[in-house]
């Protein structure tokens, strides 16, 4: 989504954490900061506090050490936090080769905790991690205070600086000859610390090979020619649609209308995550996991060919439209596990899923045009999913959270319009069946034990999306969408 982001990956200060950290740093990240076993939050467990991770000092040291041995010091900017209180810490720390510093705790303290360790309880005495608001007019916090406790330790850490003979952090980071070891044992552990390692340059982001599929789709941005374009995709281009979506945003080049992009072959994971409005994606293939990841009003289709919406193939991996927020995806084939979780406002049609598809759901409208494993709707609190009648059974779905209920006769309307969409998408063979039927559509509505709104008002906004389909026959206007859809309009839309 920003590939000028700084990437930062936290480790836990142990055993081996510098092999780790070497590995971190070949896969690009800008910061890997180190977290000692002190610290950390009020709502930690005793056992996590006192017998996990070990000293900052010793993850620090590992980890300048093997990444300074594997040339890789350089690339990365060291961070370390773990109970920092004093300037003290931070000049032992940036010594021990870390170049920035991490403050939690003491922050937290400047502020007016008093370290109760009830931040889970919802019963914090002073006011800070509660939502009770009788508690929380006890607290008296300001932003002086924070301020004040840093304009301290700032100040304690120049006049440390000028006792050692340096001007900034930056010329005595790594300068492990200043540590004078108090013990024998101490010494031992400084021994083998390379003795100065330059603060290395903060790149901020990888170079972009121009010959990624990502930067050929950023190369269509601002190029109005042709409206539609045509790319090949594999499982080695990941993130597809991300990236693009950002460089939209960036550079605010929003499209008035909307942008169509085709692609052939199998995408990589994360195809079409975080797709804005305007962009539409249309995949003649399969993709992997992750599919619609975070989408944001986007439109996603995606078919394999009729005889594979037929056979109901797996077109799609697991985790499908993951949080999305908004946007449309049409599948003409089934998708793997978990799918729709944490869906929040998109409209997603499906053929067929793996177990449980729609957890924790709050909004949104999904339709599930096959078999739909097992568990649906667990914690689910909100939006609607749709099944076939015989496709679930009594422990098919989450009981405890959701209940099955009959469509009313817009919802008939409503799933046509949603469906004619779908066939025009995605040319479903198991969709045209479904429409050409002399009866009602065969579904379920599947809704949370206590909706948080009615029926209209959660098709709302997917109705404001989705455009009603102008299907023409011979002689014929428009097609009525209460009615089953012939072959003939089919065949001509």
């Amino acid at each position: 989504m920003n590939p000028r982001a700084r990437i930062g990956v936290k480790l836990v200060a142990s055993t081996g954490v510098g092999i780790i950290a070497g590995g971190v740093a070949k896969a690009g990240a800008d910061v890997i900061t180190i977290s000692g076993h002190d610290g950390g939050t009020g709502a930690s467990p005793l056992s996590s506090i006192k017998n996990t991770g070990l000293p900052w000092e010793a993850g620090l040291r590992d980890t300048h050490v093997a990444l300074s041995k594997a040339g890789l010091r350089g690339r990365v900017r060291l961070r370390v936090d773990g109970g920092f209180k004093f300037a003290r810490d931070v000049i032992l720390a940036a010594l021990l080769g870390a170049d920035e510093f991490g403050f939690g705790t003491a922050a937290l303290l400047a502020l007016g905790c008093v370290m109760a360790r009830q931040c889970h309880l919802n019963t914090c005495p002073v006011g800070i991690a509660t939502q009770d608001e009788r508690l929380r007019t006890r607290f008296t916090g300001k932003p002086e205070m924070v301020e004040t406790y840093f304009r301290g330790l700032a100040r304690e850490v120049r006049e440390r600086l000028a006792g050692i003979g340096a001007r900034s952090i930056e010329e005595i980071v790594g300068r492990v000859e200043l540590v004078k070891p108090r013990t024998a044992e101490a010494a031992r552990a400084v021994a083998d610390l390379p003795r100065q390692t330059p603060a290395p340059p903060q790149t901020g982001w990888m170079v972009d090979d121009d010959t990624r599929l990502h930067v050929e789709l950023n190369k269509t941005i601002g190029d109005a020619s042709v409206s539609q374009r045509r790319f090949r995709i594999t499982s080695a281009d990941r993130s597809i649609g991300a990236h693009l979506s950002g460089e939209i945003l960036r550079r605010l080049d929003l499209p008035d209308g909307s942008r169509s992009y085709e692609f052939v072959g199998s995408a990589g994971q994360s195809f079409g995550a975080f797709l804005v409005a305007g962009l539409n994606f249309h995949l003649a293939g399969e993709a992997n996991d992750y599919l619609g990841k975070g989408l944001s009003g986007g439109t996603i289709s995606i078919s394999a060919g009729e005889q594979a919406s037929r056979r109901g193939d797996v077109v799609a991996g697991n985790t499908v439209l993951y949080g999305a927020t908004s946007g449309e995806l049409y599948v003409a084939g089934r998708v793997g596990e978990r799918f729709a979780v944490r869906n929040s406002g998109a409209l997603a049609v499906v053929e067929g899923a793996g177990q449980h598809a729609c957890e924790y759901m709050t909004a949104g409208v999904v339709i599930i045009l096959g078999p739909a494993g097992t568990n649906l709707g667990a914690g689910m609190t909100g939006g609607l999913a749709y099944l076939l009648r015989d496709s679930i059974g009594g422990h098919g779905y989450n009981q405890p959270s959701v209940r099955l209920a009959p469509l009313e006769v817009r919802e008939e309307i409503w799933l046509r319009r949603v469906l004619l969409k779908h066939f025009r998408l995605t040319n479903s063979a198991r969709v045209a069946e479904l429409l050409n039927r002399n009866s009602p559509l065969p579904l379920l509505r599947v809704e949370p034990l206590v909706p948080p709104c009615t029926v209209a008002e959660a098709w709302t906004a997917t109705l404001a999306r989705v455009e009603q389909p102008r299907v023409k026959r011979q002689g014929t206007p428009v097609l009525p969408l209460e009615a089953p859809v012939s072959s003939e309009a089919l065949a001509v839309m």
